[in-house]
């Protein structure tokens, strides 16, 4: 069974190396994401962020982080799950615990900056209700943004 955790700073390595994973696979570390992989207090939880974790038998399978863009919005941002465990739905599970969480927030949008080359991701995002609007943002290799209305 998997289990969502709320992020502690004892996280930060899987935090780090699962996002590691996928960025350094398909594209490339940008200044942007060492920044906050190293250092998720500061760039995500102190502005009032919120992190949350993926465990499954022991072990830390995946994450997503929330980052506040301004009062009731969110970038939905850093969501890996580590290739070893593909296929348990550990991504929906965590995307669903972080809507959830913005709802409690009474969160009224939710934004995602990606690749379409990421076609898994893509189509949990539309699953999830996620629509693509104009692009603009701070990743290099993103080509879509989406969005979410609460």
């Amino acid at each position: 069974m998997v289990t969502v955790l709320n992020y502690q700073s004892t996280h930060q390595p899987h935090f780090e190396a699962l996002n590691r994973q996928w960025i350094e696979k398909y594209f490339w570390m940008e200044p942007v994401d060492v920044a906050v992989l190293q250092h998720p207090d500061e760039h995500i939880l102190a502005p009032g962020g919120h992190i949350l974790m993926a465990e499954y038998k022991n072990e830390i399978v995946g994450t997503v982080a929330l980052k506040l863009v301004t009062a009731g919005n969110y970038e939905f941002t850093k969501m890996a799950v580590d290739e070893n465990y593909h296929g348990l739905k550990i991504g929906k599970l965590l995307a669903e615990a972080a809507i959830g969480w913005c709802r409690n927030k009474n969160a009224r949008q939710i934004i995602l900056y990606s690749n379409t080359k990421l076609v898994p991701a893509i189509s949990l995002y539309r699953k999830l209700g996620f629509r693509e609007v104009p692009l603009d943002g701070p990743y290099k290799r993103s080509d879509i943004k989406m969005q979410l209305d609460l």
